[in-house]
């Protein structure tokens, strides 16, 4: 699901000394389920179907436990550099430079996978609201909407972003009446029913289960947005923490919940029409008014989200250029009329329209995951530095909770398909050929951290 409004971790700001601490837990709570959006497992319900051999609930649930571990790992983050926000700066100081580099090009690669597997989604799924125009020719028009809206600096407002999540919520609330109505007026064979969505032994696979954990924890990203709130929080070293954890674990469970209810009326042993738009199969099965509903929704969030994420990888490779570890002169201008990275807004919009000709969407969602799943193990390694490696007092504490959150990253990393783990590292030996030509063997100066705030 293409849901992660990406903007927050470089979001200019021109006084930051004189935010006004507004923000309670509550509203930060609020803003992280708008970021990562109510209907986050939609969109990839039918890929984890398949990769999981019908496991969905079990791998939503799989991949919060290590997205929790994880979220404690950004909030700690968070206290120690309360405006930078982000794993590049994370790792690059407290780690090492080039480190923070290779964690930066990886979040490059997953910036720019968002707006691209979103231009992937919303092209099928609107070529079933007008089936005479094809796919590709959708997603040409999306580019232009995607492309030149952002060169027009227009961004959703925070009462919009409300107004949305708020008609997503009823959407979700809707499907699970229908899904009640549809589970219990049509005969099943007892209990074993409802347990198949987390255990089925017919098609259980342990690899199966953790390949699609893997492709689950899309489901999550977008949660490490809520650091960059922090100079605007009530009581932020405590506040931060609380909300990146609470935020995972409402969408961890309201993902699940809805998936299981999808899975009930969707049996897995029932093959999906398109796997990528299966979610609306099942809302049609549901009520048939319903499936067009959700696939509007979906199409809808989609479509937002892959605008700002298109921008959010803009400003990244603003940071990057700006920081002299990609070339300044293209990727660290600004168009000094709106302020804008305007050869980076373009430069993503080709490549995520390029790349959604010639990357599936289940694929680009791995990928997308390849990159996020280095940042987080990038994170969890830097709290150990700073808290535990740096920290006078030895407390396991800080040792074994961002520990067990790298390993199971690095675990799900692990399950990633082999088409996604060897493109990820074509793009991660790209990146590390470049800053190694850049610095001589990494003998120079790759990055300058001491920059001016946005």
């Amino acid at each position: 699901m293409c849901h992660v409004v990406y903007t927050g971790h470089f979001q200019m700001s021109s006084s930051p000394a004189h935010l006004r601490r507004a923000l309670t837990l509550w509203d930060l709570i609020l803003y992280g389920v708008i970021v990562i959006q109510p209907v986050a497992p939609m969109s990839v319900f039918g890929v984890i179907s398949d990769r999981g051999h019908g496991h969905v609930v079990t791998t939503l649930l799989l991949a919060m436990g290590g997205m929790l571990l994880t979220a404690i790992s950004y909030g700690r983050m968070a206290r120690a550099y309360p405006s930078a926000g982000s794993a590049f700066t994370y790792v690059g100081q407290e780690i090492n430079p080039a480190l923070g580099y290779v964690t930066g090009w990886s979040m490059v690669m997953d910036y720019i996978l968002n707006p691209l597997i979103c231009i992937r989604w919303c092209s099928e799924q609107a070529s079933n609201f007008a089936p005479e125009v094809r796919p590709w020719m959708w997603a040409i028009v999306i580019f232009f909407l995607f492309t030149g809206l952002n060169l027009r600096g227009v961004k959703t407002s925070a009462r919009v972003n409300a107004l949305l999540a708020t008609g997503m919520g009823l959407v979700v609330l809707a499907f699970f009446i229908a899904a009640a109505r549809y589970i219990f007026g049509n005969p099943h064979d007892g209990f074993a029913f409802f347990t198949r969505p987390f255990y089925d032994p017919a098609t259980f696979d342990i690899r199966a289960v953790m390949g699609g954990t893997s492709i689950a924890v899309l489901t999550y990203i977008g949660f490490d947005g809520i650091s960059t709130l922090s100079e605007e929080v009530e009581n932020p070293r405590r506040n931060i923490l609380l909300a990146t954890v609470l935020t995972c674990l409402v969408i961890g469970i309201l993902s699940a919940l809805e998936c299981y209810a999808a899975q009930l009326v969707w049996p897995a042993s029932q093959p999906f029409p398109n796997s990528d738009t299966a979610f609306v199969d099942v809302a049609k099965r549901a009520a048939v008014p319903l499936g067009w509903v959700v696939g509007l929704t979906l199409i809808v969030a989609n479509f937002g989200s892959g605008m700002a994420a298109q921008f959010g990888a803009a400003r990244l490779l603003y940071g990057m250029g700006r920081s002299n570890a990609l070339p300044a002169k293209f990727f660290g201008a600004v168009e000094p009329k709106r302020g804008i990275p305007q050869n980076n807004v373009i430069f993503v919009g080709v490549i995520a329209l390029v790349g959604a000709f010639l990357i599936p969407y289940g694929l680009g969602a791995e990928m997308l995951n390849f990159g996020a799943l280095i940042a987080f193990m990038g994170v969890n390694l830097s709290v150990i530095m700073h808290y535990y490696v740096r920290a006078q007092e030895k407390k396991l504490t800080n040792l074994i909770p961002p520990l067990i959150g790298f390993l199971v990253c690095l675990m799900l990393w692990i399950n990633l398909s082999r088409p996604a783990q060897i493109l990820g590292a074509v793009w991660m030996l790209v990146g590390i050929a470049f800053g190694a030509w850049k610095t001589r063997g990494f003998r120079g100066n790759l990055i300058d951290f001491n920059l001016p705030p946005d």
